[in-house]
């Protein structure tokens, strides 16, 4: 198949819960089409880190909400190397920690900081023009207008099992984490996950990375020029 010209504006949002392949899916998707890459959960997850640097609860939303709107986030949106800094402290590896990790969950649930996050993430793609974003709420929320919206599942323990060798954690612990932020963030009163109206549903528990960026680049290619 012959590769369409790539120009102009183009807004992929790819939702999910965490273990269903955003972040890979996203990338590599990002990298065929010539587009930028945003990770939002990297943007939340290090507000919690400064939060937790700075020793607030994460359960006290006013001191939450005053540390997020303290700190600047640099955030690089290359598929090839995304990365973020907090206050200029690169806090890529910080933010995949335990710790965080335990933490994100009621961080993110602060409305005044999901308003902060999602009015600079409208921010990047309207800079970016052609992006791929990745996070929860992107297809409902973020960018309703995107050209394609996709919300990617799989099976309980498929996700289970994917976190747990991404990050040389114990399977049992991974899964009742995952249940623990499944609902959490499913329940949260402020932007919860959710699957728009208008999304497209791949279940990836028996699909490769390469299948669903196939899936993927044929629907976007039955959209747009990409």
């Amino acid at each position: 198949m012959a590769e369409k010209v790539r120009t102009g504006r183009c807004v992929v949002a790819v939702d999910g819960p965490s273990g269903s392949g955003k972040s890979t899916v996203s990338r590599r998707l990002a990298s065929q089409i010539d587009a930028r890459y945003l990770d939002t959960g990297a943007m939340y997850r290090a507000i919690t880190w400064a939060v937790l640097r700075s020793g607030v609860d994460p359960q006290d939303q006013g001191a939450v909400a005053k540390v997020a709107g303290e700190i600047e986030l640099q955030i690089g949106v290359d598929p090839q190397t995304p990365h973020i800094s907090a206050d200029g402290v690169a806090v890529d590896r910080e933010i995949r920690g335990p710790e965080v990790t335990a933490a994100v969950s009621a961080v993110s649930a602060v409305p005044a900081v999901r308003e902060l996050l999602v009015t600079r993430q409208r921010e990047i793609i309207a800079e970016a023009g052609r992006i791929v974003v990745e996070g929860r709420d992107i297809g409902s929320v973020v960018a309703p207008d995107a050209d394609l919206k996709v919300y990617l599942t799989a099976s309980a323990d498929a996700r289970a099992q994917r976190r747990s060798t991404e990050y040389a954690v114990d399977l049992l612990v991974t899964a009742a984490d995952l249940a623990r932020r499944d609902k959490f963030d499913s329940t949260r009163a402020a932007d919860p996950l959710t699957q728009a109206a208008d999304a497209v549903v791949l279940d990836t528990t028996e699909l490769g990375i390469d299948e669903v960026v196939t899936q993927l680049r044929t629907l976007l290619d039955g959209r747009v020029g990409t």
